[in-house]
């Protein structure tokens, strides 16, 4: 009779490069006012650098937000890398490139058939890694190779990741990329700020 170990695989989450969110900062300290549509466009004139400002450095979220993950098993730590966010259109890439699709003779279109979900997850989390861990991980011939020997078969880097990781943590590691990407943000916290 074999035993059964009784253990649970570990994504562990570390923030390390990103912004900290703003857990108690001055929000009692806000007055809330209302102005007339002159008062406002005043408003919005006298804070345009500002607001300026605040669009470009909201356009460099890819490039400044970052969270490690660390793959645990047993207690112990087998590997780690960091993840940044993706964009809309990084995730319609990938959601393209892994989905069959069919033309509708009678109707003249493309219709999708059929996604890859296994595909489309593992490009997700590559796409997501950033470059330097790319290159020691997913990219890495000698893990390629380590791998080859063991039976598997890898022909990319999404290989790679399909038998590195196992189901449960490719999940959690897209829910990562997914909120770290905005997805799981409050609307109403997103409206407020």
């Amino acid at each position: 009779m074999s035993q059964e170990k009784n253990f649970k695989p570990e994504v562990k989450m570390v923030h390390t490069d990103s912004k900290e969110k703003n857990e108690g900062t001055d929000q009692e300290n806000v007055e809330e006012r209302e102005f007339t549509p002159e008062q406002d466009g005043n408003q919005l004139k006298v804070h345009e650098e500002d607001f300026l400002q605040g669009l470009i450095d909201a356009a460099g979220y890819a490039e400044e937000e970052k969270q490690r993950i660390e793959i645990a098993r047993e207690g112990k730590l087998l590997f780690a890398f960091s993840i940044r966010p993706l964009s809309e259109s990084e995730y319609n890439s990938c959601k393209k490139k892994h989905t069959k699709f069919i033309r509708n003779r009678s109707l003249g279109v493309k219709m999708p058939e059929d996604t890859d979900n296994v595909k489309y997850r593992a490009d997700l989390i590559y796409r997501a890694t950033i470059e330097a861990d790319k290159k020691k991980l997913w990219d890495n011939k000698k893990v390629w190779e380590a791998l080859r020997n063991k039976g598997m078969q890898i022909v990319s880097a999404l290989d790679v990741i399909e038998y590195s990781l196992k189901a449960g943590e490719k999940d959690q590691v897209v829910d990562c990329i997914d909120k770290l990407s905005g997805y799981h943000d409050n609307l109403e916290e997103v409206s407020k700020n």
